[in-house]
C-alpha cells in the first residue's frame, strides 16, 4: 500500500499574542506539523504563558514546550523589572524615536537560539517567528536585517546545514503586514482571538490595560480590520 508522507516539522515561537497566534494558523495552513515553543523568562506577568497554553491546546500543535529561563538576572527592561511600563504613548512619534523600555535586551536572539537547538533535535528546517516591521514598538530584533543575519548564523552553526547542506529557514510571514492586515489574515483562517493576550501590564484580575504600546497596537489592528477585539479591557476602548 502507498504510504502517506509525514508533514514537515517546524518550530514556532508562541507567545500567546495576536501575532504568534496568527502565525500558528499560517504555519498549519502551510502544512507544517508545528512544535510550539513558549518562554517563561521572568516576565512581569504570566498571562501570556497561560494564553499560549490555551492557543496551543485549541489549535492542535504537535507539541508545546514551555522553556524556563530567567532574564531578570540582567533586568534592563520594563518587562523583566519594576520599571514602569509606558502608557498612552504616541506610537506614530514613537516609531521614529528611541527604543522603548519594554524592549528586552537580545530577547529574540535568545528565543531563536533555543528554537534553533530544538529544530536540530527534531530534524526541522523551518522556524517561524511573528516579528513585524510595520506596526510595532521599534524593537531592533523585529527587523528584516536581524532575521537575515540570524538565518545566516543558523546555517553556519548547525550540524545538518554543515554536513548535508539542508538549510534552516527563519520564516516571518507577518513581517511586512500591518496589524490590521494580520487581524484580517487571522480571521480568514478561523483564528479565535479570545484565547490570546497582548498587554504588557494587565490588571491583577486579567483585563488588558488598553494603554500600553501592545494594547494600542492591538486595538488599532482590530479597528483597521473593522473587527471586534474579543478580549477584556480595563476600560472600554476609546474611553
Amino acid at each position: 500500500m502507498p504510504t502517506t508522507a509525514s508533514p514537515p516539522r517546524a518550530v514556532l515561537l508562541l507567545s500567546g499574542g495576536l501575532d504568534s497566534t496568527t502565525l500558528l494558523a499560517v504555519a498549519k495552513r502551510d502544512g507544517y506539523s508545528v512544535h510550539a515553543l513558549t518562554f517563561r523568562y521572568g516576565q512581569r506577568h504570566l498571562n501570556e504563558v497561560d494564553a499560549a497554553t490555551r492557543v496551543a491546546g485549541r489549535m492542535g500543535v504537535a507539541e508545546h514546550v514551555i522553556a524556563e529561563i530567567d532574564l531578570r538576572v540582567f533586568a534592563g527592561s520594563a518587562l523583566t523589572s519594576a520599571v514602569e511600563v509606558p502608557k498612552d504613548r504616541d506610537l506614530g512619534a514613537a516609531a521614529v524615536g528611541l527604543i522603548p523600555v519594554t524592549y528586552v535586551p537580545a530577547r529574540n536572539t535568545i528565543f531563536l537560539s533555543f528554537a534553533l537547538a530544538w529544530a536540530e533535535v527534531l530534524g526541522a528546517h523551518d522556524i517561524y517567528i511573528g516579528v513585524n516591521a510595520l506596526d510595532y514598538s521599534g524593537y531592533p530584533d523585529c527587523r528584516p536585517a536581524f532575521i537575515a543575519a540570524f538565518q545566516q548564523l543558523a546555517n553556519l552553526a548547525t550540524k545538518d546545514a554543515v554536513e548535508s547542506g539542508r538549510r534552516i529557514a527563519i520564516r516571518t510571514p507577518l513581517i511586512e503586514l500591518s496589524k490590521g492586515d494580520i487581524v484580517r489574515l487571522g480571521l480568514s483562517l478561523g483564528v479565535d482571538y479570545s484565547a490570546t493576550t497582548s498587554c504588557y501590564d494587565p490588571l491583577p484580575t486579567g483585563e488588558a490595560c488598553a494603554r500600553c504600546d501592545a494594547c494600542q497596537l492591538r486595538l488599532k489592528g482590530f479597528a483597521d480590520a473593522g473587527a471586534h477585539d474579543p478580549i477584556r479591557y480595563a476600560t472600554a476602548p476609546g474611553e
